[in-house]
């Protein structure tokens, strides 16, 4: 529904579609061409790839660090004389907690302080906790310390997007969107490859002092690259909201992060903190209804090509990036390489994406996603298949780097059309809560797949000796929801709509200018 008041004063909009929008109110004015460039002009400008250097730097800093410290959990466990490896496995669960708990507000606090402010914010303190982590005399203090990073790191992705579709315009999303897709795939791939080569080289306080450098150059080209800001916040914050669905969110993931160490959801571990986090976030869903402007805007459902790309990306992520956790599993432990190398063996997968996204984010900018993500699916379903029945000890490592490169392929066609069909047809001012909404989901789908898929692992490694075999079902299992999402996939647009993300409405919350 259309907020707006009747009567509002605008311009058409640039494409000369006409100057009454599909609710039968007048168009307003797009943003200014200063800041978005001529909405009529397609080329991707240098000034445009300024501001989209910033965020793939924030962004690559932030994933790569969700990665690197898994390479690094048995030299903690040397180091701080750890007995248990759940207890040093906090420095993950911490830091994804600190994630789930400070996303739901990245949305208000966009609109309250501003992108340019807030991104810098986020990279100070991303890089201030770094450091800290750098300099931890225990296991506790450098949790403590995890969590402070991640409540920095949890703003960038969000925060990236909204900077980064404000910045393209409806004609450039996809394409911009590809570029946010870089380090997406980089983490994963690279995390345990540049984990692995600095605590061999020098030693575990470099993965975290890797990011002062970083840092500071992000902040600084921040500070150079993005355009200013002067919000006008109108909006109250919801305190009931935060009290509901942060502490929630991070009680369910605490508790679903728990399954593979208990191998069963009725563990008391699993249980009490999952349900009560399920409560708190039911709870939220109820509540969120109710105020004008809620910590997660739920209203924006209405939206039917957010609704479908969000059911889309969720299905997705939990099958795609719960089969990705197990490939270099299955190298070290069935083959016996070393993380280093597992890593690299591991990198055909994030070429195969690389080449196919900038394609899939230009065709995003001229063809309705409908006609483009199907193709991509098969790409996947075709290499997760093939990885279901490539996992015996004496498999040739060309026959996996095939499947992994194909299934790359389909990747890069897949998650950032996705990501471009849920936010296009947002208005300016909802493009910050639409894609917090959209990081959240995403943070709740990848951490759900990774448990699914490790409790079917450990499980059937415990049932059967065949080592190599058990990672046979969860490679199935995942192949199988692929499958299954290609019925949400055919919900997606087929036919070209028209974008309102230059609309500048002025009830419903006034958005940040960018200048």
């Amino acid at each position: 529904m259309d907020p707006r008041p009747e009567g509002c004063p605008g311009l058409p909009v640039p494409s000369g579609e006409g100057s009454l929008d599909p609710h039968g109110g007048p168009m307003s004015a797009p943003a200014s061409p200063e800041s978005l460039g001529n909405a009529d002009d397609d080329r991707i400008t240098p000034e445009i790839l300024k501001v989209a250097g910033v965020v793939v730097l924030g962004s690559i800093m932030a994933i790569l660090d969700t990665t690197v410290v898994n390479v690094a959990l048995p030299t903690f466990i040397t180091e701080f004389e750890v007995d248990a490896y759940s207890t040093v496995a906090w420095t993950i669960t911490g830091y994804t907690l600190a994630l789930a708990a400070v996303i739901p507000a990245t949305g208000w606090a966009a609109d309250r302080f501003g992108t340019k402010r807030l991104y810098i914010a986020a990279l100070t303190l991303f890089t201030l906790g770094s450091v800290l982590c750098a300099t931890a005399w225990s296991i506790e203090s450098l949790i403590l310390f995890r969590v402070l990073q991640g409540l920095g790191g949890g703003m960038l992705m969000p925060l990236g997007m909204t900077i980064m579709t404000k910045a393209a315009g409806p004609h450039r999303i996809g394409r911009l969107m590809a570029i946010l897709g870089i380090p997406m795939l980089l983490g994963p791939i690279l995390g345990p490859i540049v984990g692995g080569w600095l605590i061999d080289a020098a030693s575990w306080h470099w993965i975290f002092l890797i990011n002062l450098p970083l840092g500071i150059a992000a902040i600084v080209y921040a500070l150079w690259a993005l355009p200013g800001d002067a919000p006008e916040p109108s909006e109250s914050f919801d305190v009931i909201g935060m009290l509901l669905m942060s502490p929630g969110l991070a009680l369910f993931l605490y508790g679903v992060s728990s399954i593979p160490d208990e191998g069963t959801v009725a563990a008391t571990k699993v249980l009490v903190p999952g349900l009560i986090g399920l409560a708190l976030v039911i709870g939220f869903v109820f509540w969120a209804f109710r105020p004008e402007h809620p910590l997660l805007d739920l209203r924006l459902f209405q939206d039917r090509n957010l609704t479908v790309a969000t059911i889309v990306m969720f299905l997705f992520a939990a099958s795609f990036f719960g089969a990705l956790l197990l490939v270099p599993t299955y190298f070290q432990q069935v083959r016996g390489e070393s993380v280093l190398k597992a890593g690299l063996l591991v990198a055909p997968q994030g070429i195969g994406a690389m080449l196919t996204m900038p394609l899939a984010g230009t065709l995003a900018d001229k063809v309705p996603v409908g006609r483009i993500v199907p193709f991509g699916f098969i790409g996947i379903i075709v290499g997760v298949g093939g990885l279901a029945f490539s996992t015996s000890v004496d498999t040739p490592y060309w026959q996996i780097i095939v499947f992994l490169f194909i299934m790359g392929l389909g990747m890069g066609g897949t998650m950032m059309p996705v990501f471009t069909s849920a936010l296009k047809t947002l208005r300016t001012h909802q493009v910050a809560r639409g894609s917090t909404l959209i990081n959240v989901l995403q943070q709740v789908a990848s951490s759900v797949g990774v448990a699914v898929m490790s409790v079917v692992l450990t499980n059937q490694q415990k049932a059967s000796a065949d080592l190599a075999g058990s990672f046979r079902a969860p490679y199935l299992l995942a192949a199988i929801a692929l499958v299954l999402t290609l019925i949400p996939v055919a919900f997606l647009p087929r036919r070209r709509e028209e974008s309102h993300l230059l609309d500048d409405e002025e009830s419903g919350g006034t958005p940040v200018v960018l200048h």
